[in-house]
């Protein structure tokens, strides 16, 4: 059966818009290079304000940005997420299309969640955040049918802000047979979620994408004793190390990789698009060496343009790149 890899995680439009000065910044009283959690009138008010900046309208989410790399290496995908019934909503669809991504979003009456990153011309990134309809998905959403014709879930963990939704979608999707991948999203969720997030690995996962904090966050430790901990819940372990690259547990296999040189302008995406390098080289069989070189290759790519978004050439480089291995 040929690979088919689902997403499943918050669906948040990420609009780009590069900004002269720092006084939108200042109008709003938005803390510069953070996350604002904003609410819809505000985020309508930011948008306003920014309208006349040629803003980037994509898809974004953790889990639908990994995706929409998967797709643009050659992987038939689809995915699950929660829009609303508005511009945006459409937007979204349409860019995940764009991607070569089957959109299987529910709907709902709430406006679509977005996060409006305003860059600085410092390259500062101050991000306005608005969950929106994103986060009302519930486990009844999703039905086992859902995974049907599909090999491969990855969720992002995000979602154990509703344990019922994402231990309800690994449940099944482990029932029906998939291989389930889950990247551990942010130390903090990790940190008030440690429990839950250890029932998650044991009875269901089957890859785990951590980082530095994340996996500290879960285990206690670091680097190798890091992964090697959490290797014994799940089969394959990914521990991103930033600068550092990446070290590796697939199966009996351990492998330690650098990054790949490259000119960075906006690390937005790296490890999205890491896990969609890996998880391609994972499908094609190659080695946990290869494997993460090809995390490398796709990280270190998307770190050189602004979002998680790259054109048509550059994917014909990286797949180029990684077809060499």
């Amino acid at each position: 059966m040929q690979a088919k890899v689902l997403g499943l995680g918050n669906a948040l439009v990420d609009i780009l818009v590069r900004i002269p000065n720092d006084n939108i910044l200042n109008e709003f009283n938005l803390l510069k290079g953070a996350m604002n959690l904003v609410d819809d009138q505000r985020s309508a008010e930011i948008l306003e304000a920014v309208k006349g900046l040629n803003p980037q309208i994509v898809s974004g989410g953790s889990s639908a940005n990994t995706i929409c790399g998967l797709a643009n290496l050659g992987i038939n995908t689809g995915f699950i997420g929660m829009t609303g019934t508005d511009e945006l909503g459409a937007k979204y669809a349409e860019d995940l299309k764009q991607n070569g991504v089957t959109p299987l979003l529910r709907t709902s009456a709430t406006p679509t969640g977005s996060c409006i990153s305003l860059i600085s011309s410092d390259s500062e990134r101050t991000m306005c955040t608005h969950l929106g309809a994103a986060v009302e998905m519930e486990a009844s959403d999703i039905e086992e049918t859902a995974f049907d014709g599909f090999t491969h879930l990855y969720a992002e963990g995000y979602l154990v802000q509703n344990p019922q939704l994402i231990e309800g979608a690994l449940a099944a999707a482990k029932k029906k047979g998939l291989t389930v991948i889950l990247d551990l999203a942010s130390y903090n969720v990790v940190e008030e979620n440690q429990e839950f997030m250890q029932r998650l690995l044991s009875r269901y996962v089957d890859v785990v994408f951590a980082n530095e904090e994340e996996a500290t966050a879960f285990t206690g430790k670091e680097d190798d004793e890091a992964l090697n901990e959490i290797g014994e819940l799940v089969d394959t372990v990914v521990l991103k190390q930033g600068r550092r690259g990446s070290i590796v547990k697939l199966g009996a296999e351990h492998a330690h990789v650098g990054i790949v040189g490259s000119s960075a302008i906006d690390t937005t995406g790296a490890g999205d698009l890491y896990a969609a390098g890996f998880i391609w080289a994972m499908i094609n069989g190659l080695n946990a060496t290869q494997c993460a070189t090809a995390g490398a290759i796709t990280s270190g790519n998307v770190i050189e343009v602004i979002g998680s978004k790259m054109d048509a050439t550059r994917w014909t480089s990286i797949r180029q790149a990684i077809k060499d291995l």
